[in-house]
């Protein structure tokens, strides 16, 4: 396919593109720009470790380790984790919300007789933990029983040397040792900077900041205590018309992150406030968008979530062999297509990667005491590999895990969840200017929007929050009501242009479904911008 609009001009990149094009994030951590993984953690015992409430209930997981050994169990884990959430919201120039959540808690997950038993308690007590042990183990066996009269295999695990470590996230500012009504002053002040641009009728500024404590124990003799801390900001304008009956919201793009509160310090939302509020007005008053097939343009913020739901959840194994299905269905993949299937254009390249500085999903060691690692899903457009955990690993024929086993609290029993998962940067170093002045009729799209997709990952709609038309290589006006729709397929096998290393960005999610009981795992992507052909169509709206 055709990469350039008339051999990309021939005579180089057009400046004037390059001015109109909107206004990027500020203020990100220059390490969670790029792609290849870098040190995403910090080891040895330090403030957040000698502060944790967890190493005082050692003894008694060990206890339950123990007493699930001595019951017959040939593999035991158990988590001790102390999960705190805290999030302050505030509406126009009032404080709206102030909440912390705090729980601790122990799971013991056990293999007895090749099957899996779980139990967990909120009561650190001997005799509660005692409890709770036995009733995995029972599980376990009756688990165990039900699978032989099925005729399903026992649960087979690959040995991993065991390890004792500290991990936590990097950073220079634990949140939490900033107060909330520090927190909730500098949203309020973002927010009067919205409402100080004239025809801006709200503001809504947020910030979840989450610290999340886990010992684990395991019966191969690992021990690993890791703090992960995760800071999501928000800032929304909203301008209304009310002649018309119409009203247009804008979100910043910054991304949440595994980071410290310094991120806020430099993002700097209330310079930032301004032109996110500018753009709300501009989007009331864009004319809608004409439908047709075009290229579509996708910045970093808006295709993370393309890249969640037709790549991140379709090489999901455990999706894909039809032993899960909430929240995102199965796969249109099977085992076979690995190494097999173009999924897209060869210029294609996505990792799965768990080492990544600020990606949600970064971590020293997985649920089940395996080291995380990166590893490619999609190379040269080719499908090649898979998300899994121990157990999944010899369903397709593998000797080890990619470490995707996560457990959310102390109560949700570990399985495979999304590592972050990213597209590579293109070769030619090419920057979102140089995307708008190759293309001759397309579409601009920047932000997160609504998305749906169906239950085998097949075809999806997604919108966003800019839109921008593209016309003979320049941003010509401002769009509204736009979505675009494909087959995951056919949209990645269109992919004719990809942004460099420069351009590069993380985007990501604090809450991606799954299972039953419904678990929560945060995970980020990372891309550059990139173009595609997709079908532009109007979500709403009078032309």
């Amino acid at each position: 396919m055709t990469t350039t609009r008339r051999g990309f001009l021939a005579a180089g990149t057009l400046a004037s593109a390059a001015l109109l094009v909107p206004r990027g994030v500020r203020g990100l951590p220059s390490e969670i720009r790029a792609p290849a993984p870098g040190a995403a953690g910090s080891p040895g015992l330090g403030a957040l470790h000698e502060a944790s409430p967890l190493p005082a209930h050692v003894a008694l997981a060990q206890g339950a380790l123990d007493r699930a050994k001595a019951a017959g169990a040939s593999y035991a884990d158990v988590r001790l984790v102390a999960l705190t959430r805290e999030h302050i919201e505030v509406r126009d120039r009032r404080v709206e919300r102030v909440s912390q959540s705090d729980q601790i808690g122990l799971s013991v997950r056990v293999l007895v007789n090749g099957a899996w038993g779980f139990g967990a308690t909120p009561q650190l007590i001997a005799a509660q933990v005692r409890k709770v042990t036995d009733r995995a183990v029972a599980g376990a066996k009756a688990s165990a029983a039900l699978a032989r009269r099925v005729g399903a295999g026992p649960v087979e695990l690959p040995r991993i040397a065991p390890v004792t470590a500290n991990w936590a996230t990097t950073h220079t500012l634990d949140p939490f040792s900033v107060g909330p009504a520090e927190k909730a002053a500098l949203l309020l002040e973002a927010a009067a900077a919205v409402m100080g641009v004239a025809g801006v009728s709200h503001a809504d500024a947020r910030v979840t900041c989450v610290r999340e404590d886990k010992l684990l124990l395991t019966s191969e003799g690992s021990r690993l205590h890791q703090i992960h801390l995760r800071v999501a900001p928000e800032l929304t304008a909203t301008a209304v018309d009310r002649r018309r009956g119409h009203f247009a919201s804008r979100d910043h793009e910054a991304p949440p992150l595994a980071i410290g509160w310094e991120y806020l310090t430099d993002l700097d939302l209330v310079t930032a406030a301004v032109g996110v509020a500018q753009d709300a007005l501009k989007k009331l008053h864009a004319p809608v968008v004409e439908p047709g097939q075009r290229h579509v343009i996708l910045a970093p913020s808006n295709l993370y979530l393309t890249i969640h739901e037709s790549i991140g959840h379709p090489t999901e194994l455990d999706r894909a062999v039809g032993l899960e299905a909430n929240f995102a269905g199965t796969s249109f993949l099977r085992v076979a297509d690995t190494g097999v299937l173009q999924y897209a254009n060869e210029r294609v390249n996505v990792f799965a990667d768990r080492t990544q500085p600020g990606g949600l999903a970064t971590t020293g060691w997985d649920d089940e005491g395996v080291a995380t690692s990166r590893w490619p899903l999609i190379e040269k457009g080719k499908f090649v590999g898979w998300q899994t955990t121990r157990e999944q690993a010899g369903w397709i024929g593998e000797t080890a895990s990619h470490g995707c086993s996560y457990g959310h609290g102390y109560d949700g029993v570990q399985f495979q969840r999304m590592p972050n998962v990213s597209l590579q940067p293109g070769t030619e170093g090419y920057t979102t200017e140089d995307l708008i002045n190759a293309t001759d009729d397309g579409v601009y799209i920047t932000g997160r929007g609504s998305w749906s997709i169906d239950q085998q990952r097949h075809n999806f709609q997604f919108g966003g929050q800019m839109f921008w038309r593209v016309k003979r290589g320049r941003i010509v006006s401002a769009l509204r009501d736009v979505a675009y729709q494909a087959n995951s397929l056919d949209f990645w096998r269109s992919c004719d242009m990809l942004g460099g290393a420069s351009s590069y960005r993380l985007g990501g999610s604090m809450g991606d479904g799954k299972g039953e009981p419904q678990q929560m795992n945060a995970v980020s992507h990372g891309c550059p911008p990139a173009r595609f052909r997709a079908a532009v169509v109007r979500t709403g709206g009078a032309k």
